[in-house]
């Protein structure tokens, strides 16, 4: 098995576009808006979106949602027309050389990762580079592609067939050489309501749940900082003679940093508190259960308990 590293290039990243799919019909989840389904808190579009957060243009093809971060906003003709019809209208709305294609619902894709594909891909020969899951089989939205294999591949399905809609996706794919990289995490992404379950359970994990929350606290308050928690639990212990609760501290360290980005003042105090509050009763809905839904309102799937 071939063994990839990240590019240690601090420019590698910047001459990517992203597409990200995010208009799925979400039968197996009931209809529900999956792209806001949260998991740690998080809508799982905005997941997938703070891993690629350095791309030169990041389109959603969707229609449009309150986001994390702006995005550029598109949707195939008719709606509902299929992956490639929607690929085909994001990557319109795209100049890079390299793009990355990702689905909406992907919760544990990282950063590295994104760095990772787009490594393989540059100093390869290859159309594309693509994770395969658990099982092995190819994971075509979670990928790097070069964007002139796509649009040439895409103008030739259409020319052959009239139009993209309706057409599987494995006819782009089956027409590129792609290169795979083997990922079982990355690549799992969010099907069923089993599998959010399983995503929910995993970030709470020991190995997980500090730095899921610290990046869901961010996001929330719209923060870009790099957090040494090591040091900060270190300086809480120490103040505290042992902190049994390490969340709390470095919680409030985030809530004190975003109100003096927005000015400081208890007007700010209180704005930031109140995000970070409302962010913990959802993340603790989650732990007892998962029985709201995505906006926040009761749960009514059939089989809700």
């Amino acid at each position: 098995m071939i063994s990839y590293e990240p590019s240690r290039d601090p420019g590698a990243g910047s001459v990517y576009d992203v597409v990200v799919l995010a208009g799925g019909a979400a039968r197996r989840l009931g209809g529900a808006d999956k792209p806001g389904v949260r998991v740690g808190g998080r809508a799982l579009l905005d997941r997938v979106l703070a891993a690629c957060a350095d791309a030169g243009t990041t389109v959603v093809v969707a229609d449009p949602r309150p986001t994390a971060r702006p995005v550029t906003w598109a949707r195939e003709e008719p709606p509902g027309g299929g992956p490639l019809a929607a690929l085909d209208a994001g990557l319109r709305h795209t100049t890079a050389r390299y793009v990355l294609v990702l689905s909406a619902d992907l919760p544990f894709l990282q950063e590295g990762t994104a760095r990772l594909l787009l490594t393989v891909l540059r100093t390869g020969g290859a159309d594309g580079v693509l994770l395969t899951d658990a099982d092995g089989r190819d994971q075509p939205l979670v990928a790097a592609y070069r964007a002139t294999s796509l649009r040439h591949e895409l103008s030739g399905l259409t020319k052959e067939h009239g139009a993209l809609t309706g057409l599987p996706l494995r006819r782009l794919t089956a027409a590129l050489d792609l290169t795979r990289v083997p990922d079982p995490v990355a690549s799992f992404d969010c099907d069923t309501w089993d599998d959010i379950a399983t995503a929910r359970a995993r970030i709470r994990e020991h190995g997980h749940v500090l730095d899921e929350w610290i990046s869901a606290v961010k996001d929330e308050l719209g923060i870009d900082l790099d957090v040494d928690t090591g040091v900060l639990l270190d300086l809480a212990r120490d103040a505290a003679h042992g902190v049994a609760r390490p969340a709390a501290p470095l919680t409030t360290f985030l809530v004190g940093y975003a109100a003096a980005q927005a000015g400081g003042g208890s007007e700010a105090v209180a704005e930031a508190s109140r995000k970070a509050a409302a962010l913990a009763l959802r993340w603790a809905d989650e732990t007892d259960g998962g029985t709201a839904t995505p906006d926040g309102g009761p749960d009514t799937r059939p089989d809700a308990g």
